[in-house]
C-alpha cells in the first residue's frame, strides 16, 4: 500500500515509517501538519493515511479537521486516526459523508503490531476500525431521534461489535452464539435501518455509520 503519515512527535513518525516499510508498504509522505497532510492527500492520492489528532498549528484538533479537508478534497480517501484523545466532535464530521474508509484508533490501547496492521489494511480496503472507547464517546451523543431505537439490545450489542470492525466468526465468538444467529441479527439490523439490498460490506458500513452517528 501508498501511505500518507501525519505526525509531529518525530520518534513515533520514524517509528511507524519503519514498521510499515518492514512490512512491504510504501510510505510516499511522512508529514507533521494539517495543512501538509491535506497537500500530501491531493499529491499523492495514497491507499492509506495515518493521522494524529494534536498537530500543528493549533495543536489541538488540527489532524481530524485536515483529514475532514482532505476527505473533501479527495472523496473517500481512506484515513486512519491514531491518537491518544479522542476528539467527538471533529470524528462525527469525519464520519458524516457515510462512505467508510475511516478508523479511529487511541495509541495507548493499541494491544499488537499486527491489530494495527490489520486495521490499517481494513481501513485501506474501505472498511471501519474503531477503538472501543471511541465508540462508547460517539454513541453517548445520540440524539433523541435516534434511528437505531427499533433495535433490540442484542442488536444493538452486534452493531457495537460490528463498528469495532469485527467479523460475524468473530462477533459470535465474542457472544458466544453461532454464526447463524449473528448473521440473523446483521440481517434484521440492515432491514430496522431500511438498508436496501446492496453489496453486504457496503451495507455494513452504512449501519456501522448509522449507530455512530445516531
Amino acid at each position: 500500500m501508498r501511505v500518507v503519515i501525519a505526525e509531529d512527535a518525530v520518534l513515533l513518525r520514524e517509528g511507524l515509517i519503519r514498521l510499515l516499510t518492514e512490512h512491504g508498504h510504501e510510505v510516499v509522505a511522512a508529514v507533521d501538519s494539517g495543512p501538509a497532510l491535506v497537500e500530501a492527500v491531493g499529491a499523492h492520492r495514497p491507499d492509506v493515511s495515518i493521522v494524529d489528532v494534536r498537530m500543528p498549528p493549533s495543536h489541538t484538533d488540527e489532524g481530524l479537521r485536515a483529514s475532514v479537508q482532505a476527505r473533501s478534497l479527495v472523496p473517500g480517501t481512506p484515513i486512519l486516526v491514531l491518537s491518544q484523545y479522542v476528539e467527538v466532535s471533529y470524528a462525527d464530521d469525519l464520519l458524516a459523508d457515510r462512505v467508510g474508509a475511516i478508523g479511529y484508533l487511541l495509541k495507548d490501547r493499541v494491544a499488537a503490531v499486527a491489530d494495527f496492521l490489520d486495521g490499517v489494511t481494513r481501513v485501506a480496503n474501505g472498511g471501519t476500525v474503531l477503538d472501543p472507547e471511541v465508540v462508547a464517546q460517539l454513541f453517548a451523543r445520540r440524539r433523541r431521534d435516534d434511528p437505531l431505537r427499533e433495535l433490540t439490545p442484542r442488536e444493538r450489542e452486534v452493531l457495537g461489535l460490528m463498528a469495532e470492525g469485527r467479523s460475524n466468526t468473530a462477533i459470535a465468538r465474542k457472544l458466544v452464539v453461532s454464526d447463524g444467529a449473528v448473521e440473523k441479527h446483521v440481517r434484521n439490523i440492515f432491514t430496522k435501518l431500511q438498508l436496501p439490498p446492496d453489496e453486504e460490506q457496503h451495507r455494513r458500513v452504512l449501519a456501522v455509520l448509522t449507530y455512530l452517528r445516531g
